[in-house]
């Protein structure tokens, strides 16, 4: 069964009475049914057109979050083909938030990252539902390095609220994690191309991000907070989190603007979830025309194009 947002009431509605009456047509009452099923199609079509098209920033944040929406194993399973995964930071444990692998994306040898927040609630405690831990960002760095030394080009599914800020992540040390696995997306001297393809996290997803190319998808956000954290700190009120997304600028329009991202990846009416398929196979095109930028560039070349790109954000900035 389809999950709908609050926002997509008349949308549920409109869907279910086609379901009701699709259900008396299995049932055999079929008289003039037919015709009333394809009028109500149309205007849920319309009614999904017309809300799509006028997205807030809390409701994107919203379909951002949606809990059908592809995650990152969601990718890998259909664009990387002979895929191994690597586990474990060789310091302390695996975490499975982060989940890391080699593979083949359309014959070209490859190193994947991915936060992976699961499906349903099993794999959702199994994943911690995509917040990292200490060892999550130091195995990304192994990753990174195993890249690095063996020419691969690394691709970044970027897909979690943040870090995660246990007590028990804290005394193993989260923050300088993060600060490492930055500072290794920074020294690569291989392509790295990022995709947000739910939630951009603050240094949660930067530690991930801090790529050659970054591109969202249309209705994911980026942030250095969520926000509701935000309307905590500012108003001491998580309920005023529709006011702070509003004015924190972070969906994919915004940032493309302020060119802290590199493009949007457009998804089907509806968001990713309406039609899965389509949207990882678009995202695949995006990866395959960003890697043919890079063929020929040399390490230094591309190390010295991302330090360039990163020192320029923010310059000349137009709210």
């Amino acid at each position: 069964m389809r999950s709908y947002l609050d926002f997509e009431k008349p949308i549920a509605d409109l869907e279910g009475k086609v379901q009701e009456l699709k259900a008396l047509t299995q049932s055999g009452d079929v008289a003039a049914i037919g015709e009333d099923i394809a009028k109500l199609e149309a205007k849920a079509a319309q009614a999904l057109t017309d809300i799509y098209a006028r997205l807030t920033p809390w409701q994107k944040s919203q379909v951002a979050r949606h809990p059908d929406r592809p995650h990152a194993l969601s990718y890998i399973d259909t664009l990387i083909d002979e895929w191994t995964p690597l586990a474990g930071d060789r310091g302390f444990g695996e975490d499975a938030a982060i989940v890391s692998g080699l593979g083949r994306f359309r014959g070209r040898p490859v190193a994947v990252l991915g936060q992976e927040k699961g499906h349903d609630t099993q794999t959702r405690i199994k994943h911690n539902f995509g917040m990292a831990k200490p060892e999550g960002y130091r195995k990304a760095v192994r990753i990174m390095e195993l890249a690095d030394r063996f020419g691969l080009p690394l691709i970044t599914f970027v897909d979690t609220a943040g870090a995660y800020p246990g007590i028990e992540a804290e005394e193993h040390g989260q923050a300088e994690a993060i600060a490492r696995s930055t500072q290794a997306c920074l020294r690569l001297g291989v392509p790295m191309i990022s995709v947000i393809i739910g939630e951009g996290g603050s240094g949660g997803a930067i530690a991930i991000a801090t790529a050659d190319r970054v591109f969202m998808l249309e209705h994911s956000i980026y942030s250095v907070i969520s926000p509701e954290g935000a309307a905590s700190i500012l108003w001491k009120d998580s309920a005023k989190a529709m006011d702070a997304a509003m004015n924190m600028r972070i969906t994919a329009q915004d940032l493309v603007r302020f060119g802290v991202i590199d493009g949007v990846v457009a998804e089907p009416v509806g968001g990713a979830h309406r039609d899965p398929q389509a949207v990882i196979s678009a995202v695949g095109n995006v990866i395959a025309e960003t890697l043919i930028d890079f063929d020929g560039q040399s390490p230094d070349q591309i190390r010295r194009a991302r330090r360039v790109k990163y020192l320029a954000i923010g310059r000349d900035l137009k709210a």
